[in-house]
């Protein structure tokens, strides 16, 4: 990647991407939000309507959830940046195809190239299987560390469920995927904290939820 290209001019060359048929149905491209020195980096899947409208990302009913999950461990969205695979809103809130993700990837390496988050969570089975490069699901690939090698550095990557799933499984039962959210997230805070991030912390059984 050039090294003059800021963060700023990636994001207004983004607005006019044609790469993929996605442009011909997107309202707005939702380039990403947040703390440009990130510790973290969360990466979604694809915006939905209301990040279509609005040109941001996770401000629906996920990102409201998923401010609360942030917020119970004591984290902000200023404390984070947020994006996700895609950039441009797939139809009928589909999960990307994956000649959408590759086109796309003309943005996000160089977006996580300029970020350099230590830590990336990947919401869902798509930023899981296509950053970490795994065929199984998010299902059996959350709550577990994986160290990812870019040219830029060697970020910590928690695969975690999508908050979307969560709001269609919404049950607080201990097992169930809320608690799971609370353990990987707490975890995740753990390590930022000095924890060894091989294997989990001891965590609270209580459910503070979000």
């Amino acid at each position: 990647m050039d090294s003059s290209v800021t963060l700023q001019m990636l994001e207004s060359d983004s607005q006019t991407c044609t790469a993929c048929k996605l442009c011909e149905t997107r309202k707005t491209v939702v380039f990403g939000e947040g703390n440009t020195s990130p510790q973290i980096m969360i990466v979604g899947e694809g915006p939905g309507a209301d990040e279509d409208a609005t040109g941001r990302p996770f401000v629906g009913k996920s990102g409201q959830l998923l401010d609360k999950i942030l917020g119970a461990v004591g984290l902000a969205r200023a404390d984070i940046y947020i994006g996700n695979m895609v950039k441009c809103r797939p139809p009928a809130n589909r999960a990307p195809e994956p000649e959408e993700v590759l086109a796309c990837n003309r943005w996000l390496e160089p977006q996580l190239a300029l970020l350099k988050p230590q830590v990336i969570l990947t919401l869902g089975n798509t930023p899981t299987r296509y950053l970490l490069g795994l065929q199984a699901g998010i299902t059996r690939t959350r709550g577990t560390w994986h160290r990812k090698t870019f040219a830029w550095g060697t970020p910590l990557v928690m695969p975690m469920f999508h908050p979307a799933y969560l709001l269609r499984n919404d049950t607080k039962a201990v097992g169930g995927p809320k608690s799971l959210t609370w353990r990987d997230i707490q975890e995740v805070v753990a390590v930022l904290g000095g924890k060894d991030p091989e294997g989990l912390a001891p965590v609270q059984d209580e459910l503070r939820l979000f």
